[in-house]
């Protein structure tokens, strides 16, 4: 069955912000209008959530799709996130509204996020009526829940903001099945082979996550290198009873994991931006198993930044606007030189050089495009960062 989730004040947030004109939230209107890979045809990543879908395993398994915007309590504190964990944070997650202070808000506090996992889709399901009728009668329930995600993040040819997880979860009471370990095993041995071939060599190692445990992670032999893929747990019974089921009835699994890694390791991809290329040439080699043969290597365009900030700078904060003025043709950041000199700067002073990297993968940039880009980039560092460039 198809769930799909809508939530009035998730609505309302979200007409909140569309009501925003600064920086930060036309930022955020520009993340949530882009478009979801894994619901596009021809794009891999829609081939791998469907091939994942259309595991036998999962046959009677729902289908959810949740909101974008979620409330940051429920992302976190239901999921057992640690009051200090990174990802509560300013600096990791992309808040509406100022997240200071958000762990230790009463549980209802209407403090909104872009969401960080779709595992937040636990929550969702376990709200729906039928679900909720069905967990009642003691039933196996199990639901998949794939799309975008979004996370502050450096910016090189592995890693954007914005990208697509997939995550699954079942749940049955333990006087029908008792979940372990072996159970993570095989569900994650039938996703890789669904995505890798039936051939892929694959090993388990323990891994940690606030809402599982224990948990396991999977990593793949790809060109003698072993690759973590995949993740999953037995879902923790604090986390069942904060959503509301009771731990001593029901147990179950849990795996989520990045559709973006999958597909990069899956074509040996170079860069990360080329899942979203509109050139065809590039298009029509992104098929999962086929090895990516770079068009052509276009030159790259450098260029340095230096400046003196306040030592509460956020370079994540820093990336996200050198990707409003840049977009694509930045392919890399690199920190080149960070130091603190009191007598030079101030006590609340640190200096800073990035190097910034533009190159695209259809064309040779020109000095030209590159300059006006740069130039931007020196007025919002001095104008949103109080920075004095030098």
């Amino acid at each position: 069955m198809n769930i799909t989730i809508k939530s009035d004040e998730d609505k309302k947030a979200l007409e909140v912000l569309n009501n925003r004109h600064d920086p930060e939230g036309e930022r955020l209107k520009r993340f949530l209008a882009m478009p979801d890979l894994s619901r596009m045809q021809g794009s891999p990543i829609y081939e791998l959530a469907q091939r994942i879908i259309g595991l036998e395993d999962f046959k009677d398994f729902d289908v959810i799709q949740v909101p974008e915007i979620v409330k940051a309590d429920l992302s976190f504190d239901l999921f057992d996130f640690p009051p200090d964990h990174p990802a509560r944070s300013k600096s990791d997650t992309y808040y509406l509204t100022d997240p200071e202070g958000v762990a230790s808000r009463p549980y209802g506090a209407s403090n909104y996020i872009l969401r960080t996992h779709t595992t937040i889709m636990w929550y969702y399901y376990l709200i729906d009526e039928n679900i909720k009728e069905r967990i009642k009668k003691g039933l196996p329930v199990g639901s998949l829940c794939h799309g975008k995600v979004y996370r502050k993040d450096e910016i090189d040819r592995n890693h954007m903001n914005v990208f697509h997880q997939m995550d699954g979860w079942y749940l049955c009471k333990k006087s029908d099945r008792v979940i372990t370990s072996q159970d993570l095993q095989d569900v994650l041995v039938k996703i890789a082979k669904a995505v890798f071939g039936e051939n892929v060599k694959y090993r388990f190692n323990a891994d940690r996550f606030p809402y599982t445990d224990p948990s396991l992670e999977m990593e793949v032999e790809i060109n003698d290198r072993w690759l973590e893929v995949l993740g999953s747990g037995v879902v923790k019974g604090s986390v069942l009873k904060n959503l509301g089921v009771d731990p001593d009835v029901y147990n179950g699994w849990a795996f989520g994991f990045g559709l973006e890694r999958l597909a990069i390791i899956s074509m040996e991809l170079p860069d990360i931006r080329l899942l979203w290329s509109e050139n065809e040439r590039v298009k029509k080699q992104l098929r999962l198993g086929n090895k990516f043969k770079e068009v052509s290597k276009f030159p790259p365009v450098t260029r340095d930044i230096s400046f003196i900030v306040k030592n509460d700078f956020v370079p994540n904060n820093y990336f996200d606007v050198i990707r409003d003025i840049g977009g694509n043709l930045v392919e890399e950041v690199r920190l080149l030189d960070k130091y603190e000199n009191s007598e030079k700067f101030g006590a609340d002073k640190i200096s800073y050089t990035y190097r910034i990297i533009y190159r695209s993968n259809e064309r040779t940039l020109l000095t030209s495009e590159i300059d006006p880009i740069q130039d931007k980039i020196y007025q919002e560092t001095k104008k949103q960062f109080g920075a004095e460039v030098r």
